[in-house]
């Protein structure tokens, strides 16, 4: 059947099965004649099956791990009841912190007194660490940030600048087992910069616009790899100049390590969005 036909058999909407299929959720068959998506019985099934777990919160990695059978539905389901048996516990202290304020005609931000509703502020701060945590300004956020790229930048600018005067006529630009197979005027030092630059302005416009199917996850994979490129480019300056003066030679380990950065800050900025939005809802 069309996507058309799932649409009115599910009763969901085109592109919540289409992000279903985008995370292997479902794989429907291709008809042979025109190409298209050909549903099957069992996708409607499982569509509906997918969106009703989605309804009580699991997440798509547990629903892939479950048809995938690296777990149980079982076990998915025990583990959701408690963490929602959790959430149900934090919200009904925020209600009852509600009703305690409400109690109070007319309270004000400005007559608010904090001491009249919690005792023991540094038990009660402990207590709401995980929502507190959310709304700290740390590394992660800053990765992904324009302060970033500019400190990036700026240091690209500067280490051009300071060693300018103390490099060659001509440095390496290609490397092949630890010996320069390409080099170029010294000017080009100050091409890092200007490569920060242009990551920035122009292609991070077509990388956004290229994320844009997931619009959850997008913007930071965006910033993030943005700033990745501008860290690459200034690492590829700095292992330049240090292979100049015989001080490295293996541009491959500084490529990989700066790899593994990434992909632990794009991770555990995406685990940290992902718990604002379970603050949502």
């Amino acid at each position: 059947m069309t996507i058309k036909e799932t649409e009115k058999r599910t009763g969901l909407s085109r592109s919540n099965i289409r992000f279903y299929e985008k995370e292997k959720l479902i794989v429907p068959s291709r008809n042979e004649k025109n190409g298209y998506r050909d549903y099957s019985e069992k996708d409607v099934e499982d569509i509906k099956k997918i969106a009703y777990l989605r309804t009580i919160r699991v997440s798509v990695e547990d629903i892939r791990n479950v048809i995938e059978k690296k777990i149980t539905l079982y076990e998915v389901i025990e583990k959701q009841s408690k963490a929602l048996e959790g959430q149900i516990t934090d919200l009904n202290r925020a209600k009852a912190m509600c009703e305690k304020m409400l109690a109070t005609e007319n309270i004000s931000y400005e007559e608010l007194e904090v001491k009249q509703y919690i005792v023991g502020s540094q038990d009660y701060w402990k207590d709401n660490q995980q929502t507190l945590k959310l709304d700290s300004v740390h590394f992660l956020y800053l990765w992904g940030s324009f302060l970033t790229w500019t400190v990036i930048t700026v240091l690209c600018l500067g280490i051009g600048i300071v060693s300018y005067a103390k490099l060659p006529a001509n440095i390496p630009v290609q490397w092949s087992n630890g010996v320069a197979i390409s080099l170029v005027n010294k000017n080009f030092i100050f091409a890092y910069p200007i490569v920060c630059v242009i990551i920035r302005y122009l292609l991070r416009t077509c990388i956004y616009a290229r994320l844009q199917i997931n619009n959850f996850y997008s913007e930071i994979i965006t910033e993030y790899l943005i700033n990745y490129m501008c860290f690459l480019a200034l690492s590829i300056e700095i292992f330049t100049i240090l292979f100049v003066y015989d001080l490295v030679k293996n541009i491959v380990v500084i490529l990989f390590i700066d790899t593994i950065v990434l992909m632990v800050l794009l991770f555990a900025g995406i685990r940290k969005r992902n718990l604002r939005g379970k603050e949502k809802l």
